[in-house]
């Protein structure tokens, strides 16, 4: 039984073979009682972009599409696959593939990269952030500590400030005492800090000092902080290149949601509810 399959299978290559040269030119192939077209042919090549300006790549192509043709032919007939399967399956890859397709070209024709650097130039204030160069001594606390430990930390953020108001020079003190080891090297210099970064009320008072001034202790999750501004808040652009990207995934989104709701309105559409 095996022996005849194998036989079969060889007589239908053959058969395929000796089409390719004697039926109609349109016709590459014939298997079984199906033709593989030029049309058919190209629209394969497409698929598998696989370029059309090499002979011999496609005469293997061509081979390997007729093999794969002949195998599918035969197991059909073996009738052990769900062909209800198979079509859902098929089906449902078509609509897919539909839909992809055609939101590729909706999306690559609608948003452009003129449309994108309008919406950068016409939302500008989006992609700005105020910063100021600040520096700060930092008392740690947790929540593991006692009322009289949380006092004790207190007190002596209150007698660091009262040195630096009387004249003590702030990054001296910041590296012999801040507990943010990190500034504490720099002289508590935390760079420049986007308004926001570390925390609304550490923002709240670092952004309203002057140069040279100095906030008395106040309280974050982290500990009490005693800030200086170190230079004047400055506003911050993001340029496009850095953004670009996500602009463009915003527009093409919305530009799809509102695609997929003129489409939908355009169907009429009946449904019943699944019975048990």
């Amino acid at each position: 039984m095996q022996g005849n399959k194998v036989a079969g299978l060889a007589l239908i290559l053959l058969t395929s073979a000796f089409l390719n040269g004697c039926e109609d030119s349109n016709v590459l192939a014939k298997v079984g009682d199906k033709e593989i077209t030029k049309s058919d042919f190209e629209a394969y090549l497409t698929y598998k972009r696989i370029p059309q300006n090499d002979i011999a790549i496609q005469e293997k192509v061509l081979d390997d599409l007729v093999y794969k043709e002949s195998l599918a032919q035969e197991i059909a007939k073996e009738n052990t696959i769900n062909e209800q399967a198979i079509l859902a399956e098929i089906a449902d890859l078509k609509r897919q593939l539909y839909i992809n397709r055609y939101f590729d070209k909706f999306l690559a024709e609608r948003v452009s990269d003129d449309m994108i650097r309008a919406y950068y130039a016409n939302n500008i204030t989006l992609y700005e952030t105020k910063q100021a160069r600040v520096a700060h001594i930092l008392i740690r606390t947790n929540n593991r500590m006692s009322e009289q430990e949380r006092q004790a930390k207190l007190t002596l953020a209150r007698q660091i400030h009262s040195q630096l108001t009387s004249g003590e020079n702030f990054q001296a003190i910041a590296k012999s005492i801040s507990e943010d080891t990190v500034s504490a090297n720099k002289g508590g210099d935390l760079g420049w800090l986007s308004e926001g970064a570390v925390s609304p009320e550490f923002s709240s008072r670092a952004f309203k000092l002057k140069q040279g001034e100095i906030t008395e202790p106040f309280s974050t999750v982290f500990g009490f902080h005693i800030v200086t501004l170190l230079e004047e808040p400055q506003t911050a652009r993001k340029p496009l290149e850095a953004v670009e990207g996500s602009i463009r995934y915003q527009l093409r989104s919305e530009a799809k949601s509102a695609e997929i709701e003129r489409l939908k309105q355009d169907v009429k559409v009946t449904r019943q509810a699944i019975k048990e």
